[in-house]
């Protein structure tokens, strides 16, 4: 009895692992398609940031982390643009003013403001804050 039990724990363990990869791999493939590299753009929006805003060492940890979680999400909401523009035009919104929230618990007011300054007026492929903004 002990070794059926055992043996559909183990069952049981295998097919959560399962599914734990299977939601990894469908963030990732929304990541890859939509073009999106959360790492680097995440480095590189720290590097525009971090003297824009002064942020100290205690703060950027933070930031990035906020920042990476930011863009994950952007690229699973942007990967169904294609199948529903409406609701991930929503998403991607919704995710913006979530982030200007997050960044509104570690930044100062005046970090906060000049944050919201540094929005570029059009979206820009050169300008890696943009995908901040847009």
């Amino acid at each position: 009895m002990k070794k059926i039990l055992i043996l559909s724990v183990l069952l049981a363990g295998l097919n959560l692992t399962s599914s734990a990869q299977s939601i990894l791999s469908k963030v990732g493939g929304a990541v890859a398609a939509s073009g999106l590299d959360a790492s680097s753009l995440t480095s590189g929006i720290l590097g525009k940031l971090t003297p824009a805003l002064s942020l100290t060492t205690a703060q950027k940890p933070k930031v990035s982390t906020i920042v990476k979680d930011f863009l994950l999400q952007k690229a699973s909401a942007l990967a169904t643009q294609k199948t529903d523009p409406a609701g991930s035009k929503s998403k991607v919104n919704n995710l913006i003013s979530g982030l200007k929230s997050n960044l509104g618990t570690i930044l100062t007011v005046a970090q906060l403001t000049k944050f919201t300054s540094l929005k570029p007026a059009a979206p820009s492929a050169t300008n890696v804050l943009s995908q901040l903004f847009y």
